[in-house]
């Protein structure tokens, strides 16, 4: 187009707008809507645009100051920024002509940094941008990204996942399911860092290597793994129940220092391991001792010396004939020396 009033009336014509600026509006020299484009219809909630004026239909957000289509063209030199005054705040963008003759003002608008919202809210497609816009392989692009992203996502959540696997099996006993030394010793230290109360009981079991000998291995992992579903069964999900050594175990109870609701665990586990068990149509019976030690018994409790006095207290329920539980600040003063 070279400006002359011909070239001017063959834009003009019926469908030309449409399909090269969906999204026109044509204004009067008064600033009143003469014609829009298909997609500016679907987006304003009015269908019935024609003979209102520009300013009733748009609030302008750039250049500042501006209201109506006049202030716009004298502020912006033809570029602008708006929003519908009624539905969704869709950003608009675009730039503004005053035609050669009769001094009507054409407008061709975009979405801008809001393409993705509009497609959305509007459900549009191809088919409603101008054949040259590359509104849609911005999307596709958009999409593309978003795919790649939701992607990514979901592979740093499988290795999270994986690493929080690999630490759960770092710190559990694969034989019992009970949680395993290093994972009582952390549980054990932060407890006593934290100044939180707790007790402590510390099991070994009895004649359980007379089961290893007399019917196999095989039999004492049964044994063990009986052990270990009656510690899941009477403990709770805060507290701490693993296996320290072959037949050794440690359970540690948050919050729990009362001796008689130590006393009271600690013979429901003994019942527990002592119920007589059949293996390969063989029956076997094993028991267990406790010592059990209580963390408010300490002015400052230390892990190491928690455990000496534990382990001094189960020599002692040992010493006193097996099968049952002795709390540490019961024994003599004089006490019971750890066995070597």
């Amino acid at each position: 187009m070279d400006g002359s009033l011909s070239d001017a009336a063959v834009l003009m014509q019926p469908g030309v707008l449409d399909r090269f600026m969906p999204m026109h509006l044509l204004l009067s020299r008064q600033g009143r809507v003469e014609s829009f484009g298909p997609t500016l219809a679907r987006i304003l909630p009015s269908r019935v645009l024609t003979g209102l004026v520009f300013e009733q239909v748009f609030e302008v957000r750039s250049p500042g100051g501006a209201v109506t289509i006049a202030d716009v063209l004298a502020k912006s030199a033809s570029r602008f920024r708006l929003v519908p005054k009624s539905g969704p705040r869709i950003g608009l963008r675009g730039v503004a002509l005053a035609l050669p003759g009769d001094e009507r003002v054409l407008l061709n608008l975009s979405f801008g940094i809001d393409l993705i919202a509009a497609v959305r809210e509007y459900g549009l497609t191809d088919g409603d941008f101008a054949a040259s816009d590359l509104a849609m392989e911005l999307l596709y692009l958009a999409e593309a990204n978003g795919a790649v992203t939701r992607e990514l996502r979901g592979l740093n959540l499988r290795l999270e996942g994986a690493r929080l696997a690999a630490e759960e099996e770092a710190m559990t006993d694969r034989l019992t399911g009970l949680r395993n030394r290093r994972a009582a010793d952390l549980y054990l230290a932060r407890l006593c860092a934290a100044g939180t109360p707790f007790g402590l009981l510390h099991m070994d079991l009895d004649y359980f290597k007379a089961v290893n000998d007399t019917l196999g291995h095989a039999a004492g992992d049964h044994a063990l793994g009986i052990v270990g579903a009656v510690l899941r069964q009477l403990t709770r999900s805060g507290d701490c129940a693993a296996r320290v050594g072959g037949d050794e175990f440690l359970i540690i109870l948050a919050e729990g220092t009362q001796p008689k609701l130590l006393q009271t665990i600690a013979g429901r586990i003994i019942d527990g391991v002592s119920a007589p068990q059949i293996f390969a149509a063989q029956e076997y019976q094993i028991s267990a001792s406790i010592g059990i030690v209580r963390s408010t018994d300490y002015a400052t409790p230390d892990p190491a010396r928690i455990l000496a006095d534990a382990d001094a207290a189960l020599y002692a329920a040992k010493h006193a004939g097996r099968g049952r539980a002795i709390l540490h600040d019961t024994l003599p003063r004089s006490g019971l020396q750890t066995p070597k």
